[in-house]
């Protein structure tokens, strides 16, 4: 067989060849592509989810109310005045300052329905605080734009009342704060990404064109993947939280594959093979490897479409998308520009690292080889201790505490809004985050209806669930009517939650509900994060059965062995645990949390471990397949099990290493952002990334494929129908004997 009669199949292998043909027709394909889907993206706009659709349960039925009703709530905003001596709220001097504050807010012009303390009865027990309260004019989701003037007319009444303390807060302030103090945090993690993974791969492959490709792909894919979400959002809204996720899976996945091709087409073009035949086998190889772990994220990503949560649907599709696109890319306009490019690949080459890299490409690492020795000298050693640091590492994740995270928690004291919100909810608990009774009636002003609202105000404080003062807002035209309860517990979730049930489930039934036809859902801060730990606690089994299913599936056509689908979603599960076990360990526990700059908050963040999960089994198996790909082609080539692992294994060291270090920097920048709940994924991510690429790839993997020899390729009889996902393998240059069976038959991998 000639250099160029390589025999390949299967869809990577083909769409690589006719790419390589028709390479500029490939390429305007491509580019037509992009643009076609950013203009259509742009013509269409994109669709966000309505507050209404983000939940099920009552908070759901709260939203449809309000959103049925044609209501728009304003932004609420309170001033809290406090003594900071002795003082009291009937002095004249606590007196003077409400007033002073009633008058300076009015005077902007940018508020409505100011309430005194004296009015509304808003002062705290002991007598020493008091809250004048109001609405930002306008609409509320621009309302921290307009906030200001009303920030600065507050700030004068403190200066001239220095016996007390006069703080804002609400909606609007909390909105403009959070936009200056973190606004920017995002767009620098998502700017910064890229030039992070730019450098890596300039070091990777020691020339600026071999480092700007696999950046141009992940660049172009998430592109037009944008544009896709702003068609596909007219069916399923999306959002800004799954772009954000989108930017993050698309590059990180966008690179790896580039990465895998390349680093292939490379490694064949130095083992002696022309241009065209390189290319080919890429194809057959990497490229099949790309879409066998391309089709495994989609599925993975998937599992979010099962949780009946908006958010998580527009992540999953929308990283499910950018996925697609990316593996797509990877195996058509990938090949193709290798082809123009030829030898120019390696143009703009660093000085002695481009040469230390061109001559290098093919040799071992010293360093796995080493790792390696040991490992396949000793497996049974290296499974019990690689598989018991995994196990000790994941089991803090036992105790695991999720929930919404409070204002306190995310941000900690860094801000002075925060210590205003502790302040305010020590005064009034529950004051800064009360549940709200959405009340429906046929009738609002109907005298039971009155008397039912009188009694549920009267009941809430009776019962122990709140301390009041219970606020009621009408809208009679619409009838509906707006019931405001500070929850006992304030910011202590727990405590909060217990009160809530209390409302819902012993004063509404006495109350509210024995109105005929009035509907009275609770919602709220307090009320969304039970419904969501709910909702989501409903959805963990089907999502995570789901995602194992459809991998084990996956993995037993792509490799046909039964041994390797089930070591796969085992080694899978050990990295998970282990993000898990960090997580808690560092941000609920606190341990080692200075290090990573974060604080021990008591708690992960309630989306989180079912995020990672999705996310961090769908881009594991980017290195699982790659690496097991190399390993199978070594043995149908000949080599015993342990050579052809160690083939395997040390040969990919170097293209998952730049990849993980990839992915790590990336992940690990969005572990630098203020917020907890962004710190908690940024380290979970490059966490459980790190661990997959060297305890799990490097030892547990080569470890227990030496323990099983042979029985890596089993598959049982009643099995061999299913269908053949596998490819032809190409011989190396220089060929080792066909791999047989005990029996002298050709070993069937």
């Amino acid at each position: 067989m000639g250099n160029g009669d390589i025999r390949v199949r299967g869809l990577a292998a083909r769409a690589g060849g006719w790419s390589a043909r028709h390479r500029w027709a490939a390429v305007g394909i491509w580019v037509l592509f992009v643009v076609l889907a950013m203009g259509l993206g742009s013509a269409a706009g994109r669709v966000d989810v309505k507050d209404s659709d983000q939940l099920k349960g009552e908070t759901h039925t709260a939203a449809r109310i309000v959103e049925d009703a044609g209501i728009d709530e304003p932004a609420g905003e309170t001033v809290l005045i406090q003594a900071r001596g002795d003082l009291k709220a009937t002095d004249p001097e606590f007196r003077d300052a409400v007033d002073a504050v009633v008058r300076a807010v009015e005077g902007t012009g940018r508020v409505t329905h100011v309430t005194s303390p004296y009015e509304t009865k808003t002062i705290s027990k002991d007598g020493r605080s008091a809250l004048v309260q109001f609405d930002m004019r306008g609409e509320s989701d621009t309302a921290g734009e307009r906030v200001e003037p009303v920030l600065k007319a507050v700030e004068g009444v403190q200066q001239d009342h220095e016996s007390l303390r006069i703080e804002e807060i609400g909606g609007a302030s909390m909105m403009k704060t959070f936009d200056d103090a973190f606004g920017d945090d995002f767009k620098k993690a998502e700017y910064s990404a890229v030039p992070v993974a730019l450098g890596i791969l300039l070091i990777a492959f020691g020339a600026l064109v071999a480092a700007l490709l696999p950046v141009l792909l992940a660049i172009t894919a998430i592109m037009a993947t944008m544009g896709l979400m702003g068609v596909v959002s007219h069916v399923m809204p999306m959002s800004d939280t799954a772009n954000s996720v989108m930017l993050l899976v698309g590059l990180a996945v966008g690179v790896d594959y580039c990465l895998f091709y390349l680093r292939r087409e490379r490694e064949e073009r130095e083992a002696g093979r022309d241009a065209q035949t390189a290319l080919r086998i890429a194809a057959a190889t990497s490229g099949r490897a790309i879409v066998v772990s391309g089709v495994t994220v989609c599925v993975a990503m998937a599992g979010m479409l099962f949780t009946g949560l908006a958010e998580f649907e527009a992540m999953g599709l929308a990283s499910l998308m950018v996925v697609a696109v990316a593996m797509v890319g990877s195996v058509t306009v990938l090949p193709a520009l290798l082809s123009l490019l030829g030898e120019r690949v390696e143009k703009g080459r660093l000085p002695f690292l481009g040469r230390r890299k061109r001559s290098g490409g093919t040799q071992d690492s010293r360093f796995w080889t080493a790792v390696l020795r040991r490992v396949l000298a000793k497996p049974v050693i290296a499974v019990v201790v690689a598989a018991g640091a995994l196990l000790a590492i994941s089991a803090p994740a036992l105790g695991m505490k999720t929930q919404q995270l409070t204002l306190d928690q995310e941000f900690g004291d860094s801000l002075p809004i925060v210590q205003t919100y502790n302040r305010l909810n020590d005064a009034f608990p529950g004051g800064s985050e009360p549940a709200e009774v959405i009340v429906k009636a046929h009738d609002i002003n109907a005298p039971e209806v009155k008397s039912a609202l009188a009694d549920f105000r009267e009941r809430a404080i009776s019962s122990g669930a709140s301390r009041g003062p219970v606020e009621i807002k009408l809208h009679d035209a619409k009838n509906v009517a707006f019931v405001y309860v500070p929850l006992v517990g304030g910011s202590d979730q727990d405590k909060a939650g217990a009160s809530l049930d209390l409302l819902r489930d012993e004063v509404r039934p006495a109350t509210l509900g024995k109105v005929e036809g009035l509907e009275a859902p609770i919602t709220g801060q307090v009320a969304g994060s039970k419904d969501f730990n709910d909702q989501l606690a409903g959805a963990v089994v089907p999502v995570f059965a789901f995602v194992v299913v459809f991998a084990f599936v996956l993995m037993l056509l792509s490799f046909r062995s039964l041994t390797i689908a089930v070591t796969s979603i085992v080694l899978n599960l050990l990295s998970v645990g282990a993000a898990y076990g960090i997580l808690v360990a560092v941000f609920q526990h606190g341990w080692g949390a200075s290090l990573v700059g974060a604080e021990g908050v008591g708690a992960i963040i309630t989306w989180l471990p079912l995020f990672l999960f999705v996310i961090l089994f769908g881009l594991s198996m980017d290195y699982h397949v790659f690496v097991v790909s190399r390993i199978r082609e070594a043995r149908l080539r000949g080599l015993a099990t342990k050579d052809a692992i160690r083939h395997g294994v040390v040969t990919t060291a170097g293209v998952v290493t730049s990849a993980a270090v990839i992915m790590v920097a990336v992940f690990a920048i969005f572990g630098t952002l203020s917020m907890q709940s962004m710190k908690q994924m940024g380290v979970g991510l490059a966490a459980a990334v790190l661990i997959d690429a060297t305890i799990i790839r490097g030892v547990l993997l080569p470890a227990v494929m030496a323990l099983l020899g042979e029985r890596n390729w089993y598959l049982p009889k009643w099995l061999h129908r299913l269908p053949d996902l596998t490819h032809d393998e190409t011989p190396q240059a220089v060929a080792a004997p066909a791999a047989r069976d005990d029996e002298g038959e050709p070993l069937k991998v």
